[in-house]
């Protein structure tokens, strides 16, 4: 077992926690999203082309057509495209258009393999359901952390998530990257495995705290996080060595959620270390804890 002093550098990692989660939310306040269409509004097609081509000849042909703010990029294979505009196409004469102009441009034959469209009103309902969806993830794991061990333990966990995803949604905003459904997904995702995480450090601090009730409790958490550190970085080391392999290989399409995936994984592990701890030490947990111990494995 290894016999790091995590906790001797608390109050700075609490600090720069503190200061790097007002900063990104000042960021996600001020700059915003780059919402997708899912949020926005909006059509995307996706189209194939007969031979690999380069998305700057399709830029260049869509330029001709009257296209609000569209981006074009590619999707999968080499000579898969994905186009987003914020029209939104309600009829297949304006599809037709764009795949009759691709053609005489490009001189080869284009396939439309979808069209998707979404109207403001029902992007806007999506933004407040996802927002519902995040505040009640939270609510229901404070409620859960709230009966299982204390108050102060409930508090720790939710303030870790917050961190969590706070920099993690306001990276998407920093960097302009799309935010859509899946990254919605991807941050409920991240809520799961970190709150997980930090779960399993605090049943191994309240052990520790019914077996002794005397050392000191800077010691006990330490010892507690030294004995969980394994698990922990096998756990996060397995997860993250599959979820780089999709960020690398997995195309457009889930690029967005391992990005998140991935740095939710770091913030998360660091945060139930470093955030969710020591907020246990600063409420005066208590020191008696009576109950047996369960030692079922």
């Amino acid at each position: 077992m290894t016999n790091y002093n995590f906790l001797k550098y608390k109050k700075f990692f609490i600090y720069l926690s503190t200061i790097s989660t007002i900063g990104f939310f000042l960021i996600i306040l001020f700059k915003g999203f780059n919402y997708g269409v899912d949020f926005k509004g909006g059509t995307v097609i996706e189209i194939r082309t007969e031979k690999n081509i380069h998305v700057e000849e399709i830029r260049t042909s869509i330029s001709k057509i009257n296209i609000n703010n569209y981006t074009v990029k590619e999707f999968g294979a080499p000579n898969n495209f994905e186009i987003s505009m914020e029209n939104s196409i309600n009829n297949n004469e304006f599809v037709n258009n764009i795949k009759n102009n691709l053609e005489k441009d490009l001189k080869q034959k284009i396939s439309i393999r979808k069209v998707e469209t979404v109207g403001p009103k029902v992007g806007g309902e999506l933004i407040k359901s996802a927002v519902y969806a995040l505040l009640f993830g939270f609510l229901a794991i404070f409620i859960y952390l709230w009966f299982r061990f204390e108050w102060q333990f409930s508090l720790g966990g939710i303030v870790a998530l917050f961190h969590d995803t706070i920099i993690t949604a306001g990276i998407f905003s920093l960097f302009n990257i799309k935010f859509d459904l899946t990254i919605i997904a991807a941050l409920l995702t991240i809520i799961g495995y970190s709150i997980n995480d930090t779960v399993i450090i605090y049943d191994r601090i309240r052990e520790n705290l019914k077996k002794d009730s005397v050392s000191n409790l800077t010691d006990l958490i330490n010892k507690s996080l030294n004995e969980t550190l394994s698990r922990t970085l096998k756990t996060s080391g397995a997860t993250l060595l599959s979820i780089v392999a999709v960020l690398i290989f997995g195309g457009e399409v889930l690029r967005g959620f391992a990005f998140a995936i991935t740095f939710g994984i770091i913030f998360g592990t660091y945060s139930s270390i470093y955030i969710a701890s020591p907020i246990v030490m600063f409420f005066n947990i208590k020191r008696d804890w009576s109950v047996k111990i369960d030692n079922t494995p």
